[in-house]
């Protein structure tokens, strides 16, 4: 074999090592959020159905508590020691958690001991998450050649959305098979238990990778940091600022169409049946087919026009998008969805080449990581619950579009601020130097 076919074969194996980690989160998440009211049933002493749905929200949550200090321990940790061994780590951490849960005595059975032993997985879920998507893009980043990192780093969130459709896709393949009574008795552990043959193939395929060149190149010529997290906070404070600001919108996003929206249609739009499921699920699988062309396109047009015309939409769509789903009838309804997926398919084609090149390599897992899951506690785990309460409290179904339109005026400014960094090596993700705003187009 040539050598040029063992690179590519590397390049591929790491693809698939770093998105399966995130199928595997967000596996978790589709788990969640499409069964809510019988998880809140199970884990809670609930007096109604939104306080269920509340319950399981809170839980959710929760484990966003622990992001940032999972970025703070793995982060640093994978620039010191490799980014593969730490995301071997997660992966375990994630999907035993997560398989776990599937375990634990019902709240009839165990009382208060049972929101406590759900609380302790998501606490681990939330820590050893916050080491795995900053170093799954790292991982993946650091492997890409550059005038493909968009491209390939795109099927970082093929993974993510794949792994949300396969939770939502058993949870769902469950209930029909089970039914409801089942389900709610003892047909939720099902999902839950999956996520632990799903972790060993993860797994399986960290483990028979070399370390990304980048990182091995650092580490041969004596660069890397005997203190990372101390070079982090002293150095990388300002375009760690930076990046939080940058990814509110994609927080909001990502956690208001994909955990929260099929409580939305059911709860507070009273959807009935498997109709909203069923929609929200095939528009996922649109996103999916839609990720990875536009990643390539990042590569040849740049990243900043993508990145434009996501906070474009996220400014003008939301509104038209809500009151077509408020409309009644399965066509509204997919177009509402459609309205808010096409920019958030934007913004997750992006980020995975966005945020790697905003640091070098000896501090670049370490600095994503710390403030990726910094923004992430603060805006995205609490979305779904702030959504709900507010929709709850002010009878208004148009606060979720109010608040996405929010989000977006918020992240324009860093969004503008960012460099253009399509077809630019990774070794100059420290250099101040201008870059084109387009990249040179193959």
């Amino acid at each position: 074999m040539s050598e040029l076919a063992t690179d590519h074969n590397s390049i591929r194996r790491a693809v698939a090592a770093s998105a399966m980690g995130n199928c595997i989160e967000w596996y978790d998440f589709g788990v969640f959020g499409f069964m809510p009211a019988v998880l809140g049933a199970v884990f809670f002493d609930a007096a109604t159905p939104t306080e269920n749905v509340l319950g399981t929200f809170a839980v959710l949550a929760v484990a966003f508590i622990a992001r940032p200090f999972g970025g703070f321990v793995f982060g640093p940790l994978g620039d010191r020691v490799g980014r593969r061994r730490v995301l071997a780590t997660t992966i375990v951490l994630m999907s035993g958690s997560t398989f776990a849960i599937g375990l634990f005595p019902s709240y009839q059975t165990a009382g208060v001991l049972t929101p406590i032993l759900v609380l302790l997985a998501r606490l681990v879920q939330g820590f050893s998450a916050g080491g795995e998507y900053g170093g799954a893009a790292t991982f993946m980043a650091e492997y890409a050649p550059d005038r493909k990192r968009g491209f390939l780093g795109s099927w970082l969130e093929f993974g993510s959305l794949g792994g949300y459709l396969l939770g939502a896709g058993v949870v769902t393949a469950t209930t029909i098979a089970l039914g409801e009574d089942a389900m709610a008795s003892w047909g939720w552990r099902i999902p839950f238990l999956l996520a632990g043959p799903l972790g060993l193939v993860g797994l399986y395929l960290r483990t028979r990778l070399e370390d990304t060149p980048l990182f091995q190149e650092a580490r041969t010529e004596d660069r890397l940091e005997s203190s990372p997290l101390k070079t982090v906070l002293r150095t990388q404070w300002r375009p760690i600022l930076h990046l939080i600001g940058y990814i509110i919108l994609l927080n909001i996003a990502d956690y208001v169409m994909l955990t929260y929206m099929e409580s939305y249609l059911t709860t507070t739009l009273g959807l009935s049946g498997r109709t909203p499921l069923l929609v929200i699920m095939a528009v996922i699988a649109g996103m999916m087919a839609l990720v990875g062309p536009v990643g390539a396109l990042t590569d040849r047009i740049g990243r900043k026009p993508l990145l434009y015309a996501a906070c474009a939409g996220f400014l003008a769509l939301p509104i038209p998008a809500f009151t077509l789903m408020r409309t009644g009838g399965t066509v509204p309804l997919v177009l509402g969805l459609v309205l808010i997926a096409v920019p958030l398919t934007f913004l997750l084609a992006t980020i995975p080449s966005v945020l790697p090149a905003m640091f070098p390599t000896t501090v670049r897992y370490g600095a994503f990581a710390i403030g990726y899951n910094m923004s992430t506690a603060l805006f995205a785990g609490t979305a779904p619950y702030i959504v709900t309460k507010l929709v709850d409290a002010t009878g208004n179904p148009m606060v979720p579009a109010y608040y996405l339109m929010v989000a977006a005026l918020i992240a324009a400014v860093p969004i503008h601020l960012l460099p253009e960094t399509a077809g630019r090596s990774l070794r100059e993700a420290a250099d101040s130097t201008p870059v084109p705003a387009k990249a040179p187009v193959n």
